[in-house]
């Protein structure tokens, strides 16, 4: 079938959360997030190592949203359900809708971390991978020096398969770095 005709769910809740679809207007708070979180995102993700501008957050998040219409990528923003306020950006990335598998992605608001938000929206994400999309395989990625990122797999049960040595150059491009591979099978 043809990945366009799924039905994907555009916005899924947890206890205290709501994952949804990004939706143009989204890039002010994410930016606002990015600008307050980038000294921690900086050393992880490429789009944190030049502060992004206010209109580029909103472009990416525009994109963003037509990459979810066409089943390319899955980026679901995460917000506290009380109070509506942002928490961080998670998703499905490196999509393979024939074996099914997929990547799960993340980062966090720093104002927001030390409150399990992510591992809740993470397990979330996990189940609905397996459970409403069929997947065979869920993977999560990180490097091996990104201890935060590293507990999320941990924390839920993931299988640590292995790490891949002098895989990738570093956000810096100062030295090289180690890709630790967790999945979640079925």
């Amino acid at each position: 079938m043809n990945p366009i005709l799924m039905e994907i769910e555009t916005s899924l809740e947890t206890e205290r959360l709501t994952l949804r679809m990004p939706q143009p207007g989204d890039g002010k708070v994410v930016n606002e997030a990015i600008q307050t979180s980038i000294d921690e995102l900086r050393p992880w993700l490429g789009f944190a190592r030049v502060t992004p501008t206010p209109e580029e957050t909103e472009v990416n998040t525009r994109e963003a949203h037509i990459k979810f219409l066409k089943r390319e990528n899955l980026r679901y923003l995460v917000f506290l359900k009380e109070t509506d306020e942002f928490v961080g950006s998670t998703g499905f990335h490196n999509i393979d809708w024939d074996v099914p598998k997929l990547e799960i992605g993340y980062w966090m608001a720093t104002c927001q971390s030390g409150h399990g938000y992510m591992t809740e929206a993470v397990q979330k994400l996990t189940q609905y991978a397996h459970q409403g999309l069929g997947c065979r395989r869920v993977e999560i990625q990180c490097d091996r020096e990104n201890e935060r990122s590293r507990a999320i797999p941990e924390r839920l049960g993931y299988l640590l398969e292995g790490t891949l040595k002098n895989d990738d150059l570093s956000i810096d491009g100062k030295h090289i770095t180690d890709t630790c591979i967790y999945s979640s099978t079925i």
